[in-house]
């Protein structure tokens, strides 16, 4: 009887035992403790980058939580943490939820960013959204991509150098280049010897030069004086030029009227054009005119008169 009694109390004491364990085992697992009222909220993310239940929610690096479980949702294209969070730490609507990580190898966990604790408070089975965390793996396939453009343009811009040196910078083109070099310092030796010429020429024949300028200036005003005296001129017999040049625009319109008339055959002079017989006539009289005044001229009138009485005479003494 009394084994059995022994029997009992050993057993009642690795039970008590166990469940005292099994109390400590949850409290130092990062389990929700047992002593502790929580209320739960839906985190839901793209991505929860490796995200394991049991980690810690921390507000301002404080546990206030943990995450209970891990859930795909009814999309199959996203996730939802449901986060266990003590009642003593109140949540507001405003705060930002993100997954971080302890170190660059340590455990990710849920971290919660407080703004203005504006209400209304966050309440029990509340959904909430955090971005997609920062994915190391991803950032080093990357920068392994972009290494690899690196490295082909680091190549291209080999090769492009290498063409350079061969095509550009070999022996007959630098040869070329340094004659134009000797070239160029050949016209600059030029150049500076030929503006020390100007500058001897200038100093040596300063006099000159200024009284060339002096009667460049002399001349000018000159043209100037001309110019004020020529408009001065126009000014005063402004209206007698006009008068002039109208006289010359009648006698212009006259002349022209003149040679219309006698292209019509107006007046005397117009007659004599269009009349031929007439015309003929005129060239005959003007012809014994020519004669009459060519005999004037070598007989005299006396001479003219007598030479028309001899024939006279004669003709008499004949009959």
């Amino acid at each position: 009887m009394e084994n059995k009694r022994l029997e009992i109390k050993v057993g009642l004491f690795v039970l008590v035992g166990l469940i005292l364990l099994a109390i400590l085992l949850i409290q130092f697992s990062k389990g929700a403790s047992l002593f502790r009222s929580s209320y739960e909220l839906h985190l839901h993310s793209a991505n929860v980058g490796g995200m394991k239940p049991r980690a810690d929610v921390m507000l301002a690096g404080v546990p206030i939580g943990t995450v209970a479980d891990i859930q795909l949702s009814d999309d199959d294209k996203s996730v939802t943490m449901i986060l266990k969070i003590y009642n003593q730490f109140p949540i507001y609507h405003d705060a930002i939820f993100t997954i971080e990580q302890a170190g660059i190898l340590g455990d990710k966990y849920v971290s919660v960013l407080a703004t203005t604790n504006a209400d209304p408070k966050l309440t029990n089975n509340a959904d909430v959204y955090c971005d997609v965390p920062f994915d190391l793996q991803e950032v080093a396939r990357s920068a392994s991509g972009f290494l690899q453009q690196l490295d082909g343009t680091a190549k291209k811009l080999d090769a492009a150098i290498t063409d350079l040196r061969t095509q550009v910078l070999n022996a007959q083109t630098l040869s070329s280049f340094s004659a134009a070099v000797t070239n160029m310092k050949a016209i600059t030796d030029s150049a500076l010897a030929a503006v020390q010429d100007i500058h001897t020429l200038v100093n040596t024949n300063g006099e000159q030069v200024g009284l060339a300028v002096s009667n460049l200036v002399h001349f000018s005003g000159e043209l100037n004086q001309l110019a004020n005296s020529a408009q001065s001129v126009l000014a005063t017999n402004g209206e007698n030029i006009s008068v002039a040049t109208k006289n010359i625009s009648d006698i212009s319109v006259t002349i022209k009227q003149l040679a219309n008339d006698l292209q019509a055959g107006k007046g005397l002079a117009g007659t004599v054009l269009q009349n031929q017989e007439l015309a003929t006539n005129v060239q005959m009289l003007v012809a014994n005119l020519s004669i009459t005044s060519s005999n004037l001229n070598q007989h005299g009138l006396w001479g003219i008169l007598w030479s028309h009485k001899t024939p006279t005479t004669n003709a008499a003494s004949k009959k």
